[in-house]
């Protein structure tokens, strides 16, 4: 094993203890999905933690195929967010449109990004994601409307397995607006795959549909 190779290994451990430790999170699952297909791994978003929740639940032979999704402004910005992003979580970073279309160098003649492009391409490799289909935080006390991203990668990669994850007490670990993290147990309640979207159904029938799927996992 390579030494950058054994680094990887080491911060991975010490952040899954760490995790678990802060958060004492137990995780439940309904299901184990298929390992041979890609995955998209849907939460409820609520503290800065729920992504490293999500990974440290799965089992350690899945994590280094799973990929959170985050901001790329946010996990560029320092050095340290940047090798925990690429090289320990293996995260998908993705622009926000809002800061990309102000970027200075922004032209009305350019050619828009595809903001899904690097999601397919993970999901075309096998690989599986993590993201929040809220699209920001919330205060924890229930569930906002989706963003329309969710159903558009999943018309586009329909062989993609759609499990639904509740995070539970997660805004009370640390709430929004807080750096203090308040240990309490938390939990990660892993739903049965969900039915992709198929021709007939519509956007938001199928954001409904996902998000229904999502909440009912609250009362398990």
């Amino acid at each position: 094993m390579s030494r950058f190779s054994l680094d990887k290994t080491l911060v991975q451990s010490f952040l899954v203890t760490l995790c678990r430790l802060l958060t004492g999170v137990k995780s439940f699952w309904h299901q184990v999905p298929q390992k041979d297909r890609p995955t998209i791994y849907y939460a409820n978003h609520s503290s800065h933690l729920d992504g490293l929740v999500i990974w440290a639940s799965l089992p350690r032979a899945l994590r280094n195929q799973v990929h959170p999704v985050a901001a790329a402004d946010y996990w560029q910005k320092t050095p340290l967010r940047r090798y925990l992003a690429s090289r320990v979580f293996n995260a998908v970073l993705v622009e926000r449109r809002r800061q990309a279309a102000d970027a200075p160098d922004a032209s009305e003649s350019a050619a828009p990004r595809d903001p899904l492009a690097a999601l397919a391409d993970a999901l075309e490799k096998g690989e599986s994601l993590i993201i929040f289909p809220e699209g920001t935080r919330g205060d924890g006390d229930g569930v906002a409307t989706f963003k329309s991203g969710l159903y558009h990668l999943a018309r586009r990669m329909p062989e993609a397995q759609l499990v639904p994850v509740w995070l539970e007490n997660m805004n009370r670990v640390l709430p929004k607006g807080s750096r203090l993290v308040v240990p309490i147990i938390c939990t990660a309640t892993f739903g049965a795959p969900i039915d992709t979207p198929d021709g007939d159904e519509s956007k938001q029938d199928f954001l409904a549909r996902a998000k229904t799927a999502l909440e009912a996992l609250a009362n398990d």
